[in-house]
């Protein structure tokens, strides 16, 4: 596995020391800071699950300012909303799963533009398509290696 920031692709976190949890996050040329609100953390930084968030919304928001570019439709600015809670799998009516949490996503997508509405349908379609949700979305693998 790479240890090299640049590599693309390669994100590495390490504890600070400077906090309980607070994190440095190296992603290429780019540091973030992550952190759990207080008091179980300093809050210095997003908690794991808001940069969760932050990547489906940037992901959903680049992916539909990309489609609307290439046809030349007329979105100003898109704002991507995000919330995320957990629910007990037995109140969860639409679900396989029985059993444990389940992890649930609210994305509100604000399309701002002269758009008609079956620009905004398409647009609305085209963000079930971005990367980041296709990853949530389907089978992932994780792997742990010790070093």
């Amino acid at each position: 596995m790479p240890t090299d920031p640049s590599t693309e692709g390669t994100v590495i976190v390490t504890e600070t020391g400077a906090g309980t949890y607070t994190q440095e996050i190296i992603a290429g040329s780019h540091r973030l800071t992550a952190d759990e609100p207080q008091p179980v953390g300093d809050d210095e930084g997003p908690t794991p699950y808001d940069l969760l968030l932050a990547a489906l919304g940037s992901c959903t928001s680049m992916t539909v300012r990309m489609y609307a570019g290439r046809k030349g439709w007329p979105l100003d600015r898109v704002r991507v909303t995000l919330r995320h809670s957990r629910i007990h799998a037995k109140d969860c009516a639409e679900c396989e799963t029985t059993k444990g949490w389940i992890s649930h996503i609210d994305r509100e997508l604000e399309l701002i533009g002269d758009l008609d509405d079956d620009q905004r349908q398409k647009l609305m379609d085209i963000a079930e398509r971005c990367p980041v949700h296709q990853t949530l979305t389907g089978e992932v693998r994780i792997t742990t290696a010790l070093r």
